[in-house]
């Protein structure tokens, strides 16, 4: 497996486009927030099964290659998704230091699946303890702007939701099979017998 060298050739901008384009201000766009804790903590543990399966088909030989000068590796990302549960967890409140800032990204995927899990229960423990229903309309200084801790917990969502995204097309470009998340991948669909979908 390696990088299609003649495709980035021929598609510098795509990759540039992951710089800016794909690096929404989801912050200012997203009007969705919770309600109920339940609800967040439901779609936390699905989201979390998620980005395991995603994680869990990296590998080690690809995880540090960078495509394009301006995108992450594999293991940046990764690792970004991982640290941002303690970092935006500490902002909002919910932790008292950001237990990983500053941490290498883990020597092996194991290791880094291991953590982002822990870290996750704890994220979601933690909300479970300190916030309830009646005050996810409470207004909290996130990054210069005030965000009410139901918009917190649809961020921490659409956050890891938006860099999975963005690791697929990097799985994609480093012959990385890619595994369904909302739906079938080509390579599911294959599976199934079935043309996959252009």
């Amino acid at each position: 497996m390696g990088i299609n060298a003649d495709y980035i050739l021929r598609n510098q901008f795509l990759f540039e486009g992951l710089r800016k384009s794909l690096h929404l201000r989801i912050t200012q766009n997203l009007r969705i927030m919770y309600r109920s804790i339940e609800d967040f903590l439901t779609t936390r543990k699905e989201e979390e099964s998620n980005t395991v399966k995603l994680f869990s088909n990296l590998t080690e030989e690809t995880k540090s290659v960078k495509i394009h000068e301006n995108v992450r590796s594999l293991e940046r990302l990764a690792w970004h998704i991982t640290q941002t549960l303690t970092e935006m967890g500490k902002n909002a409140g919910l932790f008292e230091t950001d237990l990983l800032h500053e941490l290498p990204v883990p020597a092996t995927l194991p290791e880094l699946i291991e953590t982002y899990i822990n870290y996750n229960t704890l994220l979601m423990r933690t909300v479970r303890l300190k916030w309830t229903d009646s005050n996810l309309d409470d207004l909290v200084n996130m990054y210069g702007e005030e965000w009410k801790k139901g918009k917190i917990l649809s961020i921490l969502i659409a956050h890891e939701s938006h860099h999975r995204s963005q690791m697929t097309i990097v799985m994609r470009m480093l012959g990385l099979p890619v595994p369904g998340i909302y739906g079938p991948s080509k390579e599911e669909w294959i599976a199934f017998g079935m043309p996959p979908m252009d």
